[in-house]
């Protein structure tokens, strides 16, 4: 897969969020993630840059979910219940774009994925 950048659309299963975003790898970076809560889920995301990350329709049908350092922030349409995208402990410059809901994207034709490593995030080590 080319890493080109690239600008798409996202949407819930409902059709009342829609979400647009730049890819600056394009498809590219499409990856699952180990954590406690992305495992459970199984959403395969593609990062997008935080900043470019807009609500073309239906901010007021997003319900955030947040834990633990509260860093990261993970995004449901109210409706249907979709994860359409979250903003990144690991960097939250970047986001998260739930690869399902990307508009023209079958994700079983890019399997398999990689994994990356959400079990030990260095915001869980102790730093002395």
């Amino acid at each position: 897969m080319t890493e080109t950048s690239e600008t798409r659309r996202a949407s819930c299963h409902c059709g009342a969020v829609v979400i647009e975003a730049l890819f600056p790898r394009g498809l590219a970076s499409a990856a699952r993630c180990t954590c406690s809560f992305c495992r459970r889920r199984a959403a395969a995301t593609v990062t997008a840059l935080a900043e470019t990350v807009t609500v073309l329709k239906g901010a007021e049908n997003l319900t955030l979910y947040t834990w633990g350092t509260h860093t990261a922030q993970h995004y449901f349409c109210k409706t249907c219940g979709i994860y359409t995208h979250h903003r990144r402990r690991s960097n939250p410059d970047e986001c998260g774009v739930n690869l399902g809901a990307i508009e023209g994207v079958l994700p079983w034709e890019m399997e398999p994925l990689p994994y990356s490593d959400g079990i030990n995030h260095p915001s869980d080590r102790d730093p002395g």
